[in-house]
C-alpha cells in the first residue's frame, strides 16, 4: 500500500477511538446548520474549497473585465480570533498529543542555506524591540484562501506585536473582495457598489491590481467602505497614519476620505497618465474612523492600509481565494514594483499551495519551478533590500472511496518550493513536515485541527501554525540578536547565486 493512504476500513467505524472522532466532527457540524453560531465555525464554508483542479495553465481560466461584489463588507465579530490564545484541547480516545502540537512548539526550523536570508527582518526587529524612532517593521504576506480568513496571519501578527510592538494592523482591500472574507483587530465595512477585477479574474485589461491583487472601481457616492480601530482586546486599538493606495488616470474622479465624522479631505484621481498614487492622512495616535466615498466617478482604488507612528510591527494579510504563487505575475511588473515599494516592507512571506495540490501533476513541476522562479525574482528585483520567507502548505488530503488519501502531488510541491526558495535567497518553513508530513490531515482532522474538507486547517489547527511560524522566526531570531544587537547599519539581503 502506498505511503499516502491511510485506509478507513468498514470495521475500524464501529472502534472506540473513530467513534469518539466522529462525535467531535458531528458537535463541530451543528455550529455549520445552527443560525447564529457562525463563532465556533472552523472555517467559513464559503472560504473552504480549493479551486478546481481545472487550472492548469500559467493564468485562471477567466474573462477580462469586472464583477460584482458578492456582498456587503461587514463587521463580523463572530469570526474573530479569541482575545487570548486558547489550549488545544485532547481528543477523547485518542493518544495524547504530541508536544509539537501540545505546546506549539515548532517540530521544524526555519531552513536558511544561505545563512543571511532573514537578517534585513532581524535587523529592524532588534530596532523596534530598543524601540528606536520610526523602527517600524512590515511585512507583506502573501497566500490562497488559508489567509483570506486571517487566522495564520492573525496570530503571527498578534505575537509579533506582542513582544515588538504595535505598529497598526496594515494592508486591506477597500471591500471584501470574495464572500467570507476577513479580517481581525480592526472594524470594516463596505457597499456592495464597487466593481472588482482580480488576478484569479475576472482579469483588468491592464494588469494593475496595487498590492493585493485586487482592483476595485467605484461610479458614485454609493461606492463607499469605512474603517475603524477596534474597542476591544489587546490589538488595533489605535491609529495614527492612514493611507489609501489608488489610480491616476484620464478621467479619473474623485474620492473623499471623512475622519471621524469631522474633518473631510479631497483626493482628485485624474491625471495625463495611468499612474499609481498613494494618499497618507496623519491624525493623533488614538481611536478613529475613516470613511472612504466616492464623490464623482470613475475612482479605480486598490486598498488601504492603517499605521501608528510607534516602534513596532506591521503585518499586511494578504489572502487570494483560488491563489496559486503562479497568479500574481498576472500583474504588470512596473506598477507590482512600485506597489511593494510603497510599502517599504522588511519581510515578504509567501504561503501557497492548497490551491497546486488540487491542479496535482497536471500542472508540471518544472513549469511550476519556473513560474515560481519568475514571481520571486520580480519580488527580490523590487524590494532588494527586504528578506524573504517561503512557507509551505499543510498537508491536504481527499476521499477516495473508503480511504482518505493525501494529495501525491504534495511531496514534490515541497520539495520544488524548498529549492525555489534556496535559489533565490529566501529562508523556507517546513509547515507539511512540522505537522506530521503525508497523511497528516487526517489525523489533524481527528484532532480538531483541520476540516472535514481534508483542505484547510481550523482556526486552532491555524493557530498552531501561525504559533509554529512565530516560533520558529524568533528561534532563529535569538541568536542574530545576541550577535549584532548592538549594530547600527542594516545588513544586506541574500541575493540569488
Amino acid at each position: 500500500m502506498a505511503p499516502w493512504i491511510a485506509p478507513v476500513a468498514r470495521e475500524a467505524l464501529s472502534s472506540k477511538p473513530v467513534l469518539a472522532s466522529l462525535t467531535v466532527l458531528a458537535i463541530i457540524g451543528v455550529a455549520y446548520l445552527v443560525p447564529g453560531a457562525e463563532r465556533f465555525r472552523l472555517f467559513n464554508p464559503k472560504m473552504g474549497e480549493a479551486s478546481p483542479p481545472a487550472a492548469v495553465s500559467d493564468q485562471a481560466s477567466a474573462p477580462v473585465g469586472e464583477a460584482n461584489l458578492a456582498e456587503e463588507t461587514k463587521d463580523r465579530p463572530e469570526l474573530a480570533l479569541p482575545g487570548s490564545p486558547a489550549a488545544v484541547q485532547e481528543t477523547p480516545g485518542l493518544p495524547p498529543l504530541p508536544h509539537a502540537i501540545r505546546e506549539k512548539a515548532p517540530p521544524v526550523p526555519i531552513v536558511d542555506p544561505s545563512g543571511k536570508a532573514l537578517d534585513p527582518f532581524f535587523h529592524a526587529l532588534v530596532a523596534a524591540e530598543r524601540k528606536e524612532k520610526g523602527a517600524i517593521v512590515r511585512i507583506v504576506h502573501y497566500g490562497d484562501s488559508l489567509l483570506a480568513v486571517d487566522f495564520v496571519t492573525g496570530t503571527l501578527r498578534r505575537q509579533l506585536q506582542s513582544r515588538f510592538g504595535d505598529a497598526g494592523h496594515g494592508y486591506m482591500p477597500i471591500a471584501n473582495p470574495w464572500p467570507g472574507y476577513f479580517h481581525n483587530d480592526v472594524v470594516r465595512r463596505a457597499s456592495r457598489e464597487w466593481k472588482v477585477s482580480r488576478v484569479v479574474g475576472p482579469f483588468a485589461a491592464d494588469g494593475l491590481y496595487g498590492l493585493g491583487g485586487v482592483s476595485f472601481q467605484g461610479f458614485n457616492r454609493a461606492a463607499w467602505a469605512r474603517y475603524a480601530t477596534t474597542q476591544e482586546g489587546e490589538f488595533g486599538r489605535s491609529v495614527s497614519r492612514f493611507g489609501v493606495q489608488y489610480l491616476e488616470h484620464p478621467g479619473g474622479g474623485t474620492i473623499e476620505l471623512e475622519i471621524d465624522k469631522e474633518k473631510t479631505i479631497t483626493i482628485e484621481t485624474s491625471g495625463e497618465n495611468a499612474v499609481l498614487r498613494e494618499h497618507v492622512v496623519q491624525m493623533a495616535d488614538g481611536a478613529h474612523q475613516i470613511e472612504l466615498r466616492v464623490a464623482k466617478g470613475p475612482v479605480r482604488a486598490f486598498g488601504t492600509w492603517m499605521e501608528r507612528d510607534v516602534p513596532g510591527v506591521v503585518l499586511d494579510s494578504i489572502g487570494i481565494q483560488g491563489g496559486r504563487l503562479r497568479f500574481l505575475d498576472q500583474s504588470n511588473d512596473e506598477h507590482y514594483a512600485q506597489a511593494l515599494q510603497m510599502r517599504n516592507p522588511q519581510l515578504i512571506v509567501f504561503e501557497f499551495g492548497l490551491n497546486e495540490s488540487a491542479d496535482g501533476f497536471a500542472y508540471p513541476m518544472d513549469r511550476y519551478r519556473e513560474t515560481s522562479l519568475s514571481v520571486m525574482r520580480k519580488m527580490r528585483k523590487a524590494t532588494p533590500h527586504a528578506a524573504c520567507l517561503v512557507v509551505a502548505p499543510n498537508d491536504v488530503a481527499r476521499k477516495e472511496g473508503t480511504q482518505i488519501v493525501s494529495a501525491r502531488i504534495m511531496p514534490e510541491l515541497v520539495k520544488a518550493q524548498r529549492e525555489v526558495a534556496a535559489e533565490v535567497g529566501c529562508a523556507f518553513f517546513d509547515t507539511h513536515e512540522a505537522m506530521g508530513g503525508v497523511g497528516s490531515m487526517p489525523t489533524w482532522v481527528r484532532r480538531g485541527l483541520g476540516q472535514p474538507d481534508l483542505t484547510h486547517p481550523t482556526t486552532m489547527g491555524a493557530d498552531v501554525i501561525g504559533t509554529w511560524i512565530y516560533r520558529a522566526l524568533m528561534d532563529a531570531y535569538e541568536p542574530y540578536r545576541a550577535k549584532h544587537g548592538g549594530t547600527s547599519s542594516p545588513p544586506a539581503a541574500s541575493r540569488e547565486p
